[in-house]
Parts: structure tokens; C-alpha cells; sequence
């Protein structure tokens, strides 16, 4: 059986992240992914938005991951190319309450380390002059970026690392060292077997139901998995915008705002479908186009230029969320061998939004977990 020393399942941005930040530590890294490309699930699917670290408690993962990957992103890209560009974002208000909030949002952000500034309504109106609100709160370090192309830029350093992408690699199984010094086995869905000394579970919607099939891991360390589906709906003809705007945020949920891509197209999204599926191959990533019908009256709060018939249906996300509707979002997971007491294994749970932001930030805690304790 060939033994490598760390395998990494999942090609997504986060294990690409994770994977490559191994072998720049000088261990000899395989990723195994059951598709034949990089990014082809979650990864694939999402806004492309950089982050800037606003809405995330202080003091947790998601507020320090993101707010680090966020600088280590930015330098990627100077660094290899990759097409980004630092937008801003203008999140409004339009009634007292969202003001308030607004102004919590920005308590926050000053927390997390974040710069932003509150606006008045002819300031954000100078900004954008197509847009309607009392307030608004700028965050200028939010940006997008070609997430494909960051993964290209993340695989060429994992090989240039001496590491390499297993493509068509479908790992089902694992039987967990049973002690220190001894190997951990991952089996594959053809009957093959790897021998590896650390093993990071980054598989994303797949991550809860495959640590469920790792035997020697208490079933105590693995959250129930759940899957919240985001639809989008893009823009025809030209966004007036050229920042990302947002509504002032309401419960957990970050309301319809309007994205760009790196072309300049809008789009408006997601929204939030909580499915009634227990495995990721029940997934129907159709989008309805009557559920544009929703989005018409929250976007004219802001945008009351918008057209009508302008939304068409686009594409779809599905979070890999490790709590219900009705429960407070937790915190990422990153469960290393302090937390579940297996040397060599690392779990990556719940690793929704902000995960492509805190790639970078996710790759260094995760291996300073795995090789440091």
C-alpha cells in the first residue's frame, strides 16, 4: 500500500488552501477529489465576494480567518495574477431600525479590526447615484475575485510544493490510526487504499457523512450536517452600480443585495431555501424562476430604478451548514487532534461564507493544528 504524509480530500478552495499549505511545509501532499476538476462543488458556486470581516462576533473564527484571509487574498493576487478587484460595498438603510443596525454593524466591524465609514444619505448618493437610502455604512475593503482562477493559483503552489491533485479519486472510507506513529488508511470507491501519516476531511457538503465512515472517530466530534440552498438571479443589461450593495442585516439572514462580477454584470442573491435532503446527491441546483418574484420588492427598498422582467434565473449555492433553520449559526470547525483526541486527523465543518475569504487563514490554522498541536 503506497504511504504518503498527508492527504487532503477535497478540491474545493479550502482544501486546495489547506493542502498547499502543507507541502510548503516540506510534507509530501496528495489532495484526492471524486470529480475531475478543481472547485466543481461548493467552490463553484458562490458570489466570488471578498469579504471584509463585517457581521462575525469578535473574537471568533470567522471574524479572525476572515479579516487575515482577506490581506493574505488581496496578496495572492498581486502576487500571481489572479483577477480581483477591491469594489467597496455600501450596505443601507432605509428606515430607523435598519439605521440602528447599521450602526451595530459598524460597532462590529470596529471590533473586528475592519475600516469602515457611515454615510449619510447625499454622501452615499454621491457614491451612487442610482441608489435610495437614509444611511449607509462603506467598507472598502470588500472586493471580488475570479475564484477559479484563485484555485489555479492555489494548485500551481501545491505542485510547484512537490504536491499533486488525485482527480476521479472518490475516498468512501477510513480506518483511524490506533495510535501515535501508526498510519491512517483511506479507502477509495474503486477498492483502493492510502497510507498517510495526516488526514484533513475538507469535503465540504460531503464532510459530516464521510467523518461518520472514519472508524476510531467518536461520533460525539460530528455535527449534524445540513444544506441551505442560495439562488441567483442575474441582471439583464448594465448594472448602474459599481459597489456591492447590501441591506441592512435582518436576523442571520444578509437580505438580497447585488453582487458584480469582474465583467461588471449584477446579479442579485441568494436567498435562502432550507432543503429537505440529508445527503449532497439529493441536491437539485435548479433555479425557480418564480421565486424571482420575491426579490422585485426587496431590491426596489434600494434600487427603485429596477426594471421589471429584469431578473433572470442564473445559477445556485448549496451552504454546507451545520445547524437548523431556527438555530444561531455556529462558529467554523476546525477540529484537530486537541478536540477530538485522533493524532494526524483534521476535520473542516460548517466552512460556509466566509470560507473562500479565509482560505489562505483557514490553511494556517489548519496546519498549525495538525504540526504544532
Amino acid at each position: 500500500m503506497d504511504r504518503v504524509d498527508a492527504v487532503v480530500i477535497g478540491a474545493g478552495v479550502v482544501g486546495l488552501a489547506v493542502a498547499r499549505a502543507l507541502a510548503q511545509a516540506g510534507r509530501e501532499t496528495i489532495v484526492v477529489e471524486a470529480q475531475n476538476g478543481i472547485g466543481q462543488g461548493v467552490s463553484s458556486r458562490n458570489s466570488e465576494v471578498i469579504h471584509a470581516g463585517l457581521y462575525y462576533p469578535p473574537g471568533s473564527l470567522k471574524a479572525r480567518l476572515c479579516v487575515r484571509g482577506k490581506e493574505l487574498l488581496y496578496a495572492l493576487c498581486a502576487t500571481h495574477g489572479v483577477e480581483h478587484r477591491r469594489c467597496g460595498k455600501l450596505t443601507v438603510a432605509n428606515d430607523q431600525a435598519e439605521v440602528h443596525a447599521l450602526r451595530g454593524l459598524a460597532d462590529r466591524a470596529h471590533a473586528n479590526g475592519v475600516p469602515v465609514e457611515l454615510l449619510d444619505a447625499a454622501q452615499a448618493h454621491a457614491l451612487e447615484p442610482a441608489l435610495r437610502c437614509i444611511a449607509a455604512l462603506h467598507s472598502p475593503s470588500t472586493g471580488i475575485v475570479d475564484s477559479h482562477g484563485f484555485m489555479l493559483a492555489l494548485q500551481g503552489d501545491l505542485e510547484q510544493a512537490g504536491g499533486m491533485v488525485a482527480f476521479g479519486s472518490e475516498a468512501v472510507s477510513a480506518r483511524l490510526a490506533p495510535a501515535a506513529g501508526e498510519p491512517h488508511v483511506l479507502r477509495f470507491a474503486d477498492g483502493s487504499e492510502l497510507a498517510c501519516d495526516l488526514l484533513v476531511n475538507a469535503a465540504s457538503l460531503h464532510a459530516c457523512g464521510l467523518a461518520r465512515k472514519f472508524e476510531g472517530l467518536d461520533p460525539r466530534f460530528i455535527p449534524r450536517e445540513w444544506f441551505a440552498k442560495g439562488n441567483y438571479y442575474a441582471l439583464a443589461g448594465r448594472s448602474p452600480f459599481t459597489h456591492l450593495i447590501y441591506p441592512a442585516p435582518a436576523d442571520a439572514h444578509l437580505g438580497t443585495h447585488l453582487t458584480l462580477d469582474l465583467g461588471g454584470q449584477a446579479k442579485f442573491g441568494p436567498d435562502i431555501e432550507w432543503l429537505d435532503v440529508h445527503q449532497p446527491e439529493q441536491i437539485d441546483y435548479r433555479v425557480d424562476p418564480a421565486r424571482a418574484d420575491g426579490f422585485y420588492a426587496e431590491v426596489r427598498r434600494y434600487w427603485p430604478g429596477l426594471p421589471d422582467g429584469a431578473l433572470a434565473p442564473s445559477y445556485s449555492g448549496v451552504r454546507p451548514k451545520i445547524h437548523g433553520p431556527h438555530e444561531q449559526a455556529p462558529d467554523f470547525r476546525i477540529d484537530g487532534p486537541a478536540w477530538h483526541g485522533v493524532p494526524g486527523l483534521l476535520n473542516l465543518f460548517g466552512i460556509e461564507s466566509p470560507g473562500l475569504t479565509s482560505a489562505l487563514a483557514i490553511a494556517e490554522e489548519a496546519t498549525a493544528r495538525l504540526l504544532h498541536g
